[in-house]
């Protein structure tokens, strides 16, 4: 009784302790942690698309502008790369990631509440912005986590984990609890069937609203607090009176043994506003912290004058921002092309849900892979820009593109509509690879600022994809559907030329900006 009432005491403070180095914890605990981020980053990917099958009954009942119901999908994703950036910085600044994933709940749980009451489109508007500032923690300080828990090998798969949730909204969660993911795709697919109820496409909004009260509740009992200061486990002496409790554990401990030892002079800068300043002579227990510097929101937008932070953000933002550019005419396209109503359209999604699944998948387990085949080929000599492994050149070449234009052109020429759906879970495989292994890079480059930096990339994918979910549709009115795809493919080659000069120059560039 006391050892359940001492729990729920520690789950009710603001910021719980953090006992022992989170990198040490058991791969139950982690798996949990992954689950927890997983299904909060959820939000974002699955209520930005949940409505898009009742897009044209919004319109019509609510007697909206085309251009008001585009936005109410263009500034929610905006929303997404502004957001997180304030997120990570309250993150990084008051060392804490659990409070902010149950506070960012409650604030998408209010706004999809206000969503499903709204009777006029603008409204609407406001409430999907507040609502992608709810979502959006999970896309920064989920990161910051994954940086918390794994050492740069183990972050591939992980974050392999961590975007499989992004992408899937609820599928993971009912994969969970074994049940098939040929129904629960993602978003389109339970929003197309919802609204087929009697609240039509309201019944979108308060799904997501019992599905943020669930999240919140699941966090709030099973996510401890992990922020890792790192100056107090990046020591050998210090690592090795650290008790392991698995096999992974002992053999991260004894190859981190190996590693030279980070001075507090040479402390990343992230570290240098938030750790304790030790003397190797004196005990740590004794020293006080150093004084806390003024939180700075833009600091994380500022990390985008770096060019290599830039050009990988540049890449994997319109790696995702063709995804979702794809995803917004697909109701238009489908409607009018194969008369698809709302749960069709829905159902349609799901051959972008496979190619995401199998995407994650195989990304996550080639990216930490390839990653050591290169380090052992230097001789165990460390470069982060292994991590740029060899599956992105196929992936951002040929798969990425080839579906692409096999989305556009089979629309175009109305041939049957597995053609274009086949082709969507195509482009999706390709995408989710480069996704994943541009944002651990970005964390592996940048340690002890993970937050930070992929808010800082979040918000160059979000501007990229709001641009182009606005230009979407009218690209396809002016230009059809085919060569909407050309442009898209064309894209994605320039983003692959640009990831192409970082693989090759990334250290250099890492070092002209102090990294």
């Amino acid at each position: 009784m006391g050892s359940i009432k001492h729990a729920l005491q520690s789950r009710l403070l603001w910021k719980p302790p953090v006992e022992g180095d989170p990198r040490l914890l058991s791969p139950r605990t982690k798996g949990i942690i992954i689950f927890c981020l997983a299904i909060c980053a959820s939000t974002s990917g699955f209520s930005s698309t949940i409505y898009f099958p009742g897009l044209p009954l919004i319109t019509e009942e609510l007697k909206a502008p085309s251009i008001a119901t585009t936005l109410t999908a263009a500034l929610f994703v905006l929303f997404m790369g502004l957001a997180p950036v304030v997120w990570a910085s309250i993150s990084d600044h008051y060392q804490i990631r659990r409070l902010l994933f149950l506070v960012s709940m409650i604030i998408f749980s209010v706004a999809s509440l206000g969503a499903t009451f709204v009777q006029n489109i603008w409204p609407l508007v406001v409430l999907r912005c507040i609502q992608s500032i709810g979502s959006s923690c999970g896309n920064s300080v989920g990161a910051g986590v994954i940086a918390d828990c794994y050492p740069i090998e183990k972050r591939g798969a992980a974050f392999g984990k961590y975007f499989f949730g992004t992408f899937f909204g609820p599928l993971l969660v009912f994969l969970v609890f074994n049940l098939s993911f040929y129904i629960c795709y993602t978003g389109p697919i339970i929003g197309g069937f919802l609204i087929l109820s009697d609240k039509t496409w309201r019944a979108t909004f308060w799904f997501c609203f019992a599905y943020s009260l669930f999240i919140a509740l699941t966090l709030f009992f099973i996510l401890p607090e992990t922020y890792r200061v790192n100056s107090l486990y990046d020591n050998p002496k210090e690592a090795v009176d650290v008790p392991s409790s698995s096999k992974e554990d002992t053999e991260h401990r004894e190859s981190f043994e190996h590693q030279p030892t980070i001075a507090a002079g040479e402390l990343e800068k992230g570290d240098k506003d938030r750790s304790l300043n030790y003397d190797n002579n004196t005990d740590p227990a004794h020293q006080s912290p150093k004084p806390r510097q003024k939180m700075n929101i833009i600091a994380p937008f500022l990390l985008l004058r770096h060019p290599f932070v830039f050009m990988i953000s540049f890449v994997g933002g319109i790696a995702f921002g063709c995804m979702f550019s794809i995803e917004t005419v697909i109701p238009d396209l489908y409607e009018k092309n194969y008369g698809f109503n709302s749960w069709q359209t829905g159902l349609s999604y799901l051959g972008g849900g496979v190619g995401n699944m199998m995407g994650s998948i195989v990304g996550g387990m080639l990216s930490d892979r390839l990653l050591m085949r290169a380090r052992s080929k230097r001789g165990g000599q460390p470069l982060v820009e292994d991590r740029l492994t060899a599956n992105l050149w196929p992936a951002g070449l040929i798969i990425v593109p080839f579906g692409l234009l096999l989305f556009g052109w089979t629309i175009t020429y109305k041939t049957s509509v597995w053609a274009s759906i086949v082709a969507f879970g195509i482009h999706t495989f390709g995408m989710n690879q480069i996704s994943t292994s541009t944002a651990a890079y970005l964390v592996d480059a940048m340690p002890g600022q993970g937050a930070s930096v992929t808010a800082a990339a979040n918000l160059m994918r979000m501007i990229i994809a709001c641009a182009l979910t606005l230009v979407a549709n009218p690209m396809v009115t002016a230009l059809g559907a085919g060569w909407m795809s050309v442009l898209l493919a064309g894209l994605t080659w320039l983003s692959m030329a640009i990831l192409f000069v970082v693989k090759l120059r990334g250290e250099r560039l890492r070092k002209y900006s102090g990294f």
